[in-house]
């Protein structure tokens, strides 16, 4: 395996952990509240929304556009999820680690360098894995302020 590979599993892992940290010790009232209810881009997501979200999404990018499987996936689906106990977040979170091993693990060299089409745009290997890292941390400091607020929220 090639070390830069390695280096990203380490990094998705090390992401993935501190997001299923974050779902510990919560009840299922805390995994499916949001502390911006309605529509629009003001509105913010659950803890549980995001998990089933940042699993999907790295599902998706590492099977469909990296290795070229379609999958069948209901994007806005993953944004209602309610009432999923944490060990089923963290198995579709361990799932979805799995499979970007099996995705990853074999890459060479040349082949970071390839093309993929997502959407309308271009975009190489290499910057559709750094993408699913980048996305992978954006969420957890969203998930990072959603359970500080709940937690200082259910302290009063």
């Amino acid at each position: 395996m090639l070390k830069e590979i390695q280096g990203h599993l380490t990094k998705l892992g090390e992401l993935s952990n501190q997001v299923k940290g974050l779902l510990e010790e919560l009840p299922q009232e805390a995994l499916d509240w949001r502390p911006i209810q309605g529509e629009g881009e003001l509105a913010t997501n659950s803890l549980s929304a995001m998990a089933v979200h940042l699993a999907g999404s790295q599902t998706f990018w590492m099977k469909e556009i990296i290795g070229r499987q379609p999958i069948q996936r209901d994007r806005q689906a993953e944004f209602l999820a309610r009432g999923v106990p944490v060990t089923e977040l963290k198995s579709r979170l361990d799932a979805a680690a799995k499979i970007t091993q099996e995705v990853l693990s074999p890459l060479t060299e040349p082949q970071l360098e390839e093309s993929r089409q997502f959407r309308d745009r271009t975009v190489t290997v290499r910057w559709a894995i750094l993408h699913v890292i980048e996305h992978f941390a954006t969420h957890l400091g969203h998930m990072q302020l959603t359970r500080q607020i709940w937690l200082a929220k259910s302290k009063k």
